[in-house]
């Protein structure tokens, strides 16, 4: 898979992103690590990824982290519209479950070394 195939999102400081990051080097893809917290996904970018994912839009989101403990987004989501949803996703990159891995094919949050190795395969 060519590197301009593949958009890596983590925060560099996170050791799940350092983790997939080894793996992907391991797995000779050299794209950089775009910096989440420097440069958070937009509202537009979350919408295509989160459509082309399948995966439901709560899979978005960074439960464990302490921006959504602490604007109490586990009360608030059921009633927030997908758009509110996408605002508050781009409104903080810390918000975001990382690491994102975007191919051409696939959108996969957080790091799970089985799924990301099936790309690779």
């Amino acid at each position: 898979m060519a590197d301009t195939e593949v958009l890596f999102i983590g925060y560099p400081k996170c050791s799940t992103c350092q983790k997939a990051e080894k793996f992907l080097r391991a797995h000779g893809c050299a794209a950089p690590m775009r910096d989440i917290k420097t440069q958070n996904p937009t509202a537009d970018e979350l919408r295509t990824w989160h459509t082309r994912s399948g995966l439901p839009l709560k899979r978005f989101f960074n439960t464990s982290g302490m921006v959504y403990r602490d604007r109490g987004l586990k009360d608030k989501l059921p009633e927030m519209s997908e758009e509110q949803q996408y605002a508050a996703l781009a409104s903080d990159g810390m918000l975001v479950k990382r690491p994102l891995l975007i191919t051409k094919d696939r959108v996969l949050t957080g790091f799970r070394e089985a799924e990301w190795a099936e790309l690779f395969a």
